[in-house]
């Protein structure tokens, strides 16, 4: 999928919405959606598999971003003299949370899309825990050495 590909995507994709969003909410939502998930267009993985997913779930992230764009906007709305209007942004709200806590759980289960440091492929490094002090005498077994959790070291 190519920029120009899903910017002309979005507006069919949220339908009505769109004559509340203009061009360069569009073109934010993009810029966002690449800049939070890291990824670069023409969205491309290593199969098709993990192409369609990335082109999935950028679309889904810039369609959270056009969601915040219209909460942003319907904000002022919140009062008309004394009768509150507050369930369009309330909705709008709910659609965004439940969008970040699908994203999070994307992100937690497919954690290969998002490394960029070969380093955080390995897991957690524990070291052999031999220790010894300045004078050489070993201490392996003294409760109070700590057991270094680091992948780094």
């Amino acid at each position: 999928m190519t920029r120009d590909d899903l910017l002309e995507l979005l507006p069919t994709e949220v339908k009505g919405l769109s004559r509340y969003l203009a061009d360069e909410d569009y073109e934010n939502a993009a810029n966002d959606a690449s800049n939070e998930t890291g990824w670069t267009f023409p969205i491309t993985g290593s199969d098709t598999k993990q192409t369609s997913l990335m082109e999935y779930w950028i679309k889904l992230r810039a369609k959270r971003h056009l969601f915040f764009y219209l909460m942003s906007e319907s904000a002022h709305k919140f009062k008309y003299d004394v009768i509150s209007l507050n369930q369009r942004f309330d909705h709008y709200a709910l659609i965004l949370k439940t969008m970040d806590e699908q994203w999070l759980s994307f992100t937690s289960e497919n954690p290969e899309l998002f490394i960029t440091d070969p380093s955080q492929w390995f897991c957690t490094k524990v070291d052999a825990g031999f220790a010894y002090d300045e004078t050489g005498e070993d201490i392996t077994y003294d409760i109070n050495i700590p057991v270094m959790f680091s992948g780094q070291e």
